[in-house]
């Protein structure tokens, strides 16, 4: 664990939420908002742009901060984020942080090698470990496939804990302004496991239309996200986890939720009841 630091003292400097228009980052920047604690956005439209690329503009980013949320894009499993959080923790201790909060992957080996570098860091740190988003069908990859009624995926009956990314946001908030979080790894998942299956059965109830889900093969599925133009790291990103991390290894639930917020987290069935009453997944003449 790093050095346990006073709540006043780091509520007085910056906190910088790297991602901070990401599906976890932009909840995480409004619920430090809505308390009123001093704000960083980090990303390359922000100023001064934080670009995990350019290692040479972190320091500017890093100014003045104190506390730190790590969302990496696209994912901490692809080949060079090892690299790009040692050198980010180094120039953090430097800038005085005291504090930071790493959002990692479940059941990703690579994922943890990068927790090894925040924990062997003098910083206060709190690891907040996820898998799959409900998020994931409202604003990410999956939206087009809920518009278009068929969920196309290469996975079978393989059931995940998927999670609410508002959930995972208010655990980092807990962890970056309330004391009592440093040295914790919180493994947050829904209330249930579910299979994409049942995901299509749910949103079907919700949305009051039929939503197929409908298997394909694997290199099927990452030749299309080739052909769509996704950047080589996405398509590498969708390769790696519908081939290792949708193999059942994260198909059992956790209490990280709860134990970090002293409530259970949200059920699938009411976001999707609260996305569809938005209209956001109407289906388009």
């Amino acid at each position: 664990m790093g050095i346990t630091g006073d709540t006043t003292r780091e509520r007085a400097g910056l906190t910088l939420v790297l991602g901070g228009t990401g599906k976890t980052g932009r909840r995480v920047a409004a619920g430090l908002e809505a308390r009123s604690v001093p704000l960083r956005l980090g990303s390359r439209s922000a100023v001064p742009p934080f670009d995990w690329d350019h290692e040479a503009g972190w320091d500017a980013c890093l100014e003045g901060v104190e506390a730190v949320y790590v969302s990496y894009a696209p994912d901490l499993a692809v080949p060079g984020a090892t690299d790009a959080i040692r050198s980010f923790v180094d120039r953090a201790e430097c800038q005085g942080v005291r504090r930071l909060v790493l959002l990692s992957g479940r059941g990703e080996a690579e994922a943890q090698a990068c927790e090894r570098i925040v924990q062997d860091s003098r910083l206060d740190w709190t690891i907040v470990r996820a898998s799959w988003f409900f998020q994931n069908f409202s604003e990410g990859a999956f939206v087009d496939m809920v518009l278009a009624g068929g969920i196309t995926l290469p996975v079978g009956d393989t059931k995940e804990p998927f999670v609410d990314a508002d959930d995972i946001a208010a655990v980092a908030i807990a962890a970056l302004t309330e004391p009592g979080h440093a040295g914790e790894i919180y493994e947050v998942t829904g209330p249930r496991l579910m299979t994409f299956e049942d995901i299509a059965a749910e949103l079907s109830d919700a949305i009051r239309r039929e939503i197929r889900f409908v298997e394909i093969p694997h290199d099927a599925f990452v030749a299309g996200v080739r052909d769509s133009g996704a950047p080589k790291e996405v398509v590498w990103l969708m390769e790696y986890l519908f081939s290792t991390v949708l193999d059942g290894r994260n198909a059992s639930l956790t209490d990280g939720v709860e134990r970090a917020l002293e409530r259970p987290p949200r059920d699938f069935t009411d976001f999707a009841r609260e996305i569809a009453a938005t209209g956001l997944w109407k289906a388009t003449a």
